[in-house]
């Protein structure tokens, strides 16, 4: 099983859109069996809350369904559990290190880098741009997907 954590800020809007996208992406090819996914933030400021009216919007648009997800954040304990824990920003990476203790094992990646970009994936929250962060994420994602099957690893 490949174990994934998508993390963003607040965990409402970007990690959440990737955590359904991909959700999504692996049941339409009949491989959701051998995945684990799930979103965290790197922040408290969100905890509990459900995903993004914008983020919900904008996968409803795609016919992409909403995962049931309420904000949490990401702990060091996550960072044993899953295989990749995949960030949005710079920002984020550098939060996901700090909580991680670090990335020994090679774990944390930003999304874009997949598609190979060094660009964020920027906030909706703060931009207002769902239809961006959309395209961002789904590049990303399609990117790395495309690189699991390179690997052989589905």
């Amino acid at each position: 099983m490949i174990k994934i954590l998508f993390i963003c800020h607040g965990n409402i809007c970007r990690s959440t859109m990737a955590e359904s996208l991909f959700t999504y992406m692996v049941r339409q090819r009949g491989i959701q069996e051998q995945f684990e996914i799930d979103s965290a933030a790197t922040s408290r400021e969100e905890i509990g809350n459900p995903p993004h009216h914008g983020t919900v919007a904008k996968l409803k648009e795609e016919g992409v369904p909403v995962v049931p997800h309420r904000a949490r954040q990401m702990t060091k304990e996550d960072y044993k559990k899953y295989d990749y824990l995949i960030g949005m920003d710079s920002a984020n990476i550098r939060n996901m290190s700090r909580i991680a203790g670090g990335d020994p094992e090679g774990k944390i990646y930003k999304m874009l880098t997949f598609a190979g970009k060094s660009d964020d994936v920027a906030d909706p929250w703060y931009t207002g741009d769902f239809e961006a962060t959309w395209r961002d994420i789904k590049e990303g994602l399609t990117a790395f997907l495309g690189r699991l099957e390179g690997e052989g690893r589905i």
